[in-house]
């Protein structure tokens, strides 16, 4: 069983993985902000990096199945500091989607193990939503 160690550096990424998330939420709410919007991608990213690693950073982007994920978010970063934040945010969230694609069945059954909220995930028309994505990694 691997464990998961909790070292500075790791809390540290974690931090600026949250920041990252922050700003650019704050970044949309304002009106596609290119500052926030900007701040926002480099603190997530350097916070990634800093979580798990530079290595396994780029050995996650630069898996074959993830090509089309890297180049649309790497694209749309580049568009953003450029200044043009709704496309690149669009190029952005395309990339994201495809990237993290395979995570979505874990967090469908961490959404349905929550105490509270946990029974509308539970919910006949949402589990047939996530059973349709389940893959066989993920317990029931």
């Amino acid at each position: 069983m691997v464990s998961f160690e909790m070292n500075d550096r790791k809390k540290i990424g974690l931090g600026l993985t949250g920041f990252g998330i922050f700003f650019s939420f704050l970044g949309i709410i304002f009106l596609f902000d290119k500052g926030l919007l900007a701040m926002g991608n480099i603190l997530f990213l350097s916070g990634v990096m800093l979580t798990i690693g530079l290595k396994s950073t780029m050995q996650f982007f630069m898996k074959r199945q993830h090509y089309k994920g890297t180049i649309s978010f790497g694209f749309g970063f580049f568009l953003v500091l450029l200044g043009w934040p709704v496309i690149g945010m669009i190029l952005e969230a395309y990339g994201f989607i495809i990237l993290f694609s395979g995570f979505w069945p874990t967090l469908a059954v961490f959404l349905q193990r929550i105490p509270i909220l946990g029974w509308i995930f539970q919910q006949p028309f949402v589990t047939s939503f996530f059973d349709r994505y389940r893959t066989k990694r993920v317990p029931v």
